[in-house]
């Protein structure tokens, strides 16, 4: 018997009890569409923080002096020249390369005073696509230039400190040589990043300005931040920047923030774990039908194999019953999938009524509740191998079952 004769038989087989084999396909259908939506939301989200901690820190990619990782220091710099801006910029999925000084500051006001984090920036060579504050700014204006005279404040940091627009700050640093210097400033702007970490510890500040207060030279910096088309392409953007900055190493996100890249393992763990149960549940459904099936039929196998149908024939004709189902699953459930999913990649579900917040934190960064979804492919492809493997393996017993069907023995059964 030829292999398309054997799946034609099978075809038929599945659906000698409609409603058995349709309430089998929809288990398949449902396991598929939490899996995918499940995925789904798990790829968007994560995508998200990600890429907002890198406009908010330091890049995809962050290219700095070697010893500034264990050892965080502004006397730890590297030269950002136009020269190597423009070769990290030429590599490939590379999106954009802005220098920035980054530390740590006091803040002084005639009120009170704070320590919190700096970034110092050009506004020339920023958007909100390497900057997220760009697109925050709750009160007054952005820098005018590299040289302004200003600095932002985050709106908690500002409301500690008694700050307000046009207030003075007094803020410190420690320069190359460890000594202290001083720097004054007005409040030029305020801004909601929506991450509590940010809006309470980070202020902004003018990289001309911060480089002359320093002593830095004009191509003196302490980072160099890359941002790329993808995350998941981050680690090989900082192979291929390798040792192109002279004493500076190119470390992706995953080195630079390594509490977040723990967080997303967990989180994406347990939703693995969830995943997989669906699927062992589904299988144990998918067994069922084709065990019942077979023992029902244990009579009709043992006349094919009385008239020469071998037992290898009987189990290949069970695994493409087990076959079918899984296409059939899967074309159900990208049916069934469709409209959701279109859905909720597009429009979204707003979780800010129910939840009473416009904003969670996750991980000290500031994630929307709009909840949204966006799968990877490969994850998709995953998703779908998965439920075919498990059809098949839900098959195999069964399958093994009616191969070692006898005659004599089956013939006798009513």
């Amino acid at each position: 018997m030829g292999p398309f004769k054997l799946a034609a038989m099978a075809w038929r087989n599945l659906w000698r009890n409609t409603r058995r084999t349709i309430i089998t396909l929809a288990s398949v259908a449902f396991a598929v569409f939490l899996a995918v939506l499940m995925t789904g939301v798990q790829d968007w989200s994560w995508e998200e923080v990600i890429n907002t901690a890198a406009r908010l820190g330091s890049g995809h990619v962050t290219v700095q002096h070697a010893e500034y990782q264990e050892q965080p220091a502004l006397s730890r710099t590297i030269n950002a020249s136009a020269d190597v801006l423009s070769r990290v910029r030429a590599l490939s999925h590379v999106t954009g390369a802005t220098p920035r000084i980054g530390g740590q500051v006091m803040l002084s006001t005639a009120r009170d005073s704070a320590g919190a984090g700096f970034i110092a920036y050009d506004p020339a060579q920023e958007s909100t696509q390497t900057l997220s504050i760009l697109g925050a700014l709750q009160e007054g204006a952005l820098f005018r230039g590299a040289d302004d005279a200003g600095i932002i404040l985050g709106w908690r940091l500002a409301r500690n400190l008694g700050a307000e627009l046009g207030s003075k700050i007094v803020y410190t640093l420690t320069d190359r040589h460890g000594e202290i210097v001083n720097g004054l400033a007005r409040v030029s702007g305020i801004v909601r990043t929506g991450s509590p970490s940010a809006d309470l510890g980070l202020c902004f500040l003018p990289i001309g300005t911060v480089r002359t207060t320093l002593g830095y030279g004009p191509d003196e910096v302490t980072q160099l931040a890359v941002f790329t088309d993808d995350q998941r392409r981050s680690e090989a953007v900082a192979a291929a920047i390798g040792s192109s900055v002279p004493g500076a190493v190119a470390l992706s996100w995953k080195e630079t923030q390594p509490d977040l890249v723990s967080m997303i393992a967990m989180k994406r763990g347990g939703t693995t774990f969830f995943e997989i149960l669906i699927l062992v549940l589904c299988a144990a459904g998918i067994f069922n039908t084709l065990f019942v099936s077979v023992m029902e039929r244990l009579r009709e196998f043992g006349v094919l194999v009385a008239i020469g149908m071998s037992p290898a024939l009987l189990f290949l004709m069970i695994m493409l019953e087990s076959l079918w189902l899984s296409l059939i699953g899967l074309a159900a459930a990208a049916l069934v999938t469709a409209l959701p999913y279109h859905h909720l990649a597009t429009t979204g579900v707003d979780l800010s009524a129910r939840l009473g917040t416009q904003q969670a934190d996750v991980a000290g960064i500031g994630m929307s509740m709009v909840l949204k979804v966006g799968i990877y492919p490969e994850n998709a492809l995953v998703i779908a191998a998965a439920a075919v493997v498990a059809t098949l393996a839900a098959g195999l017993y069964p399958a093994w079952r009616a191969g070692r069907v006898e005659p004599v023995d089956a013939i006798k059964l009513v």
